[in-house]
């Protein structure tokens, strides 16, 4: 996930979808995805939401709503969005936003799953916010 493989379609076009709240990406290939903006949120490839090892991930909450505020290109291989919520250090590689894409209704039924066996719903507020929790600024000791 983390680079550009050998033979990975490349991005034809992406359009940002702010009233539909989708990034619509074009691949050299002839797919075609529209890609919700919660779901890259909720799957961005951060440290901030995939921890830093295996069963370290952080289940993002109340990000139904989330819009882009600014996609920055990374290199000839990314883009970095920045979420209206303040998220702003994912990078999404073509391979990952493909993935996104292509795998689109499996990854859904997948954070619902996580939600529910948590107890919580889409539109629960993230714990700990503004209390200090994991959230920018490092590591911590790991």
């Amino acid at each position: 996930m983390a680079g550009l493989t050998a033979g990975t379609p490349t991005p034809q076009s992406i359009t940002v979808h702010e009233t539909s709240r989708v990034l619509e990406v074009a691949f050299s290939d002839g797919a075609s995805f529209r890609i919700p903006f919660e779901l890259m949120r909720v799957y961005s490839p951060s440290a901030e939401v995939q921890g830093h090892g295996p069963g370290q991930e952080v289940l993002q909450t109340g990000k139904r709503g989330v819009t882009l505020t600014g996609l920055e290109p990374v290199g000839h291989y990314a883009v970095r969005p920045a979420f209206s919520d303040g998220h702003d250090s994912g990078i999404f590689t073509w391979d990952y936003l493909y993935e996104l894409g292509s795998k689109e209704s499996a990854l859904w039924a997948e954070y619902l799953d996580r939600l529910a066996a948590a107890g919580l719903d889409r539109d629960a507020p993230m714990p700990g916010k503004g209390h200090g929790s994991h959230g920018h600024g490092g590591c911590g000791g790991h």
